[in-house]
């Protein structure tokens, strides 16, 4: 019976309409009050049985909620026989129920959008060469699969033939199309609109940045801010406080009417769901912009960030360094590149790879006792000589001597903003390279934006030479610039940076920057980075687009704003409603409870406003 109650909530609704408009129209057209007093019983009846059935569920798990309010309030109507009072709040309390969920469901909107983009089969290459659909559980790592035009890709992977343009706005929020060609990455519930595509399979499933997407966005969801703890302790104790004061106000007045007007006017619905809907609407908002929040304790803490660290390579560079010089000092320059290429081919570091590309073509030898020096280099045995590649702290490390030609190279890299990769074999000095690697695109209008909107401090910590740090930092502006950084040097700096008082986020991207991520009061994670640096981070933007950092901070701001005038709104329309009561004759039941469902429709309209969210037209580039 109770659930069937429930169930037909808003047909409930409907009819109490009905009935409330039958009553004044049969009221005003014909003056007779003989048609009025029953359909004002049933409205009320029928209006009071979800509430009541509510009521009664809350106090069974010893909480005082808002429907018990209502319905003692309902029944006290009934008591003094006020029957017109008792059928216009039942029915203002389920339209306002009614209004806040169907707008609650829009401003989920965006998170069920995501769901809805999820792909469900996809076309997968048999033995005997054709193209079969499968449904996507049937998809492993390494699958060969087909996109058509208009379909949805169903994993993270490579392009290995054809062309096209994929829109990627579900991931990025970027609302233009992306070329893809050979090699080009690709993501999940991304569509091609044009073209044809054959790629193989990286990440399936819960794996895909989609899928991660997914549920780090419904992570956040049920977490609960500072703010929102604190409400729901309030409310705990408020209701009870308002019961408590309704039956003092009877016992001193004698007046009955007036104690059941206060529990209608003492209702905090306003006050509980004004936080939430900013949250859900915020973090929404960021889903769609490629952006995820993982919870509502980080919009308050991001908001406040004043100190903003960088780690450079991948982060506020490309990633993809190359070698832009090399100095030989040795004539036995394929064996010594041989040796080299041997050794750098074993390692995944970014400088690694570009040394690789630069050598090309090279005869590859057994490496063996390898040992990584941390923030130095490399050192191992090939066709039984010592070779150490790294940086200088690893030369002198190894005692390898720098003659005057040496020094001078070095030191005209460091100036021009390389990274070095020195490379000796038993204890003399052989090849030195320079690699650069590019500043992203649009970074420096990026962190200028960032200064408008109140970060006061912007720092770069690396585990590069000096001179490269120094580089970046006056090309882009930052405020300070620290080299030779080892991953617990990032970590002691943040540490120092905290108890200095300041609110610090730090953006990385690596496995290195793992520690410095979780120490800082906001961890910021390049999406593209590895899987433990965005699993210990805060926040993560999505295809590692520097340029939703702005955007993020904006957006926590502009959360963390709404939400203090959610708060406003609901504590500024009790006391009015009070005061109203108190000192003045037009507050009676009817219109407090009105006002009351406005005040939730109000907060709930006010927080919706997040999801059309931009960044002020004086940060944009």
């Amino acid at each position: 019976m109770q659930r069937t109650i429930l169930k037909n909530k808003n047909q409930i609704t409907l009819i109490s309409a009905i009935l409330i408009v039958f009553v004044y129209i049969s009221k005003w057209t014909t003056g007779s009050t003989d048609l009025f007093i029953w359909p004002l019983i049933i409205a009320s009846i029928l209006g009071v049985a979800p509430i009541a059935i509510q009521a009664y569920q809350a106090l069974r798990v010893k909480v005082v909620s808002i429907d018990v309010l209502v319905s003692i309030a309902v029944i006290g109507a009934f008591v003094i026989q006020n029957y017109e009072e008792s059928a216009i709040v039942t029915f203002l309390f389920l339209f306002g129920s009614w209004l806040e969920q169907r707008t609650l469901n829009k401003t989920r909107s965006a998170i069920r959008e995501l769901t809805e983009m999820a792909p469900e089969s996809a076309l997968k290459l048999s033995a005997d060469g054709s193209f079969n659909e499968v449904g996507i559980e049937e998809v492993a790592v390494g699958d060969v699969l087909l996109v058509k035009t208009g379909a949805k890709i169903p994993v993270d992977g490579r392009v290995l033939n054809g062309e096209g343009h994929v829109n990627e706005a579900g991931i990025t929020g970027e609302s233009v199309p992306a070329r893809k060609e050979k090699d080009a990455n690709i993501y999940a519930g991304t569509i091609l609109e044009n073209g044809t595509l054959q790629i193989t399979a990286d990440r399936v499933g819960e794996d895909t940045t989609f899928g991660r997407i997914i549920e780090l966005v419904e992570e956040a969801q049920d977490s609960k801010s500072e703010a929102e703890r604190f409400i729901d302790r309030f409310s705990k104790y408020y209701t009870p406080v308002v019961l408590v004061l309704a039956f003092a106000v009877w016992l001193i007045t004698g007046n009955f009417e007036l104690a059941i007007t206060i529990l209608v006017l003492g209702c905090p619905g306003a006050l509980v769901i004004g936080v939430p809907v900013s949250n859900v609407a915020g973090i929404g908002n960021g889903a769609r912009h490629g952006i995820l929040l993982k919870g509502s304790e980080i919009i308050r803490d991001f908001s406040r960030t004043d100190t903003m660290v960088f780690d450079k390579t991948g982060t506020l560079t490309i990633g993809n360094p190359s070698v832009s010089e090399t100095m030989f000092y040795a004539d036995d320059k394929e064996e010594v590149l041989g040796y080299l290429a041997s050794i750098e081919r074993e390692s995944d570091h970014p400088l690694a790879r570009a040394v690789l590309e630069e050598i090309g073509g090279t005869t590859f030898s057994p490496v063996q006792n390898t040992e990584v020096v941390k923030g130095a280099g490399i050192t191992a045995e090939v066709n039984g000589h010592r070779v150490a590649v790294g940086n200088v702290a690893l030369m002198e490390r190894e005692q390898v001597p720098f003659n005057e030609e040496a020094k001078a190279d070095i030191a005209h890299l460091v100036e021009s903003g390389n990274s070095l990769v020195l490379t000796s074999v038993d204890g003399v000095l052989k090849v030195l390279m320079g690699v650069r690697d590019p500043i992203r695109k649009g970074v420096r209008n990026d962190l200028r934006r960032l200064r408008k909107m109140g970060i006061k401090n912007l720092v770069v910590l690396s585990g590069d030479n000096q001179g490269t740090v120094d580089v970046v930092s006056r090309e882009l502006g930052l405020t300070e610039a620290h080299g030779h950084m080892l991953p617990e040097d990032k970590a002691t700096y943040i540490k120092k940076l905290k108890k200095e008082g300041r609110t610090v986020a730090f953006v990385g991207d690596g496995v290195n920057d793992s520690p410095s991520l979780a120490l800082a009061d906001v961890g910021i994670a390049m999406g593209n980075g590895t899987d433990v640096a965005i699993e210990t981070s805060d926040v993560v933007l999505v295809n590692s687009d520097f340029s939703r950092l702005p955007h993020a901070l904006g957006l926590t701001k502009a959360t963390s704003f709404n939400m203090k005038q959610n708060i406003a709104i609901a504590v500024g329309v009790v006391l009015i409603l009070l005061g109203g009561l108190l000192f003045s004759e037009w507050v009676n039941m009817s219109v407090g409870m009105l006002v009351h469902e406005l005040s939730i429709l109000v907060v709930i309209l006010n927080g919706m406003r997040l999801l059309g969210y931009r960044p002020r037209q004086s940060y944009k580039k």
